[in-house]
């Protein structure tokens, strides 16, 4: 049989969005403790009312510019939930929530 080439083009590309909390109290954190969606702020600044629910992709949190292990919180539309971490986060600490999700078109 001779060689044949097969040419599979496929173009990924992404999108993400970021929302933002700086905490205006200290927060205490236990597995279970959650932020509501609506305490953050989108890119343009303005209230939001949930988080995107991404089911190609990823989230990422960063807490003080840090970024948190992926085992360490849960995101839905609604919240961010801690998940068996113990500490309290300080008033005036930036939080942001980075959602990235992948589109593959053929």
């Amino acid at each position: 049989m001779p060689l044949s080439i097969i040419n599979i083009n496929v173009n990924v590309t992404g999108t993400s969005s970021r929302f933002f909390n700086i905490l205006v109290a200290p927060l205490t954190i236990a597995d279970g403790t959650t932020i509501a969606a609506t305490t953050f702020l989108n890119d343009s600044g303005n209230a939001t009312d949930s988080f995107p629910i991404i089911t190609n992709g990823y989230y990422n949190l960063y807490i003080n510019g840090v970024l948190q292990e992926g085992d360490s919180y849960t995101i839905t539309a609604t919240e961010l939930t801690f998940n068996t971490v113990t500490g309290t986060i300080s008033a005036g600490t930036p939080m942001i929530v980075e959602a990235v999700e992948f589109v593959t078109v053929k």
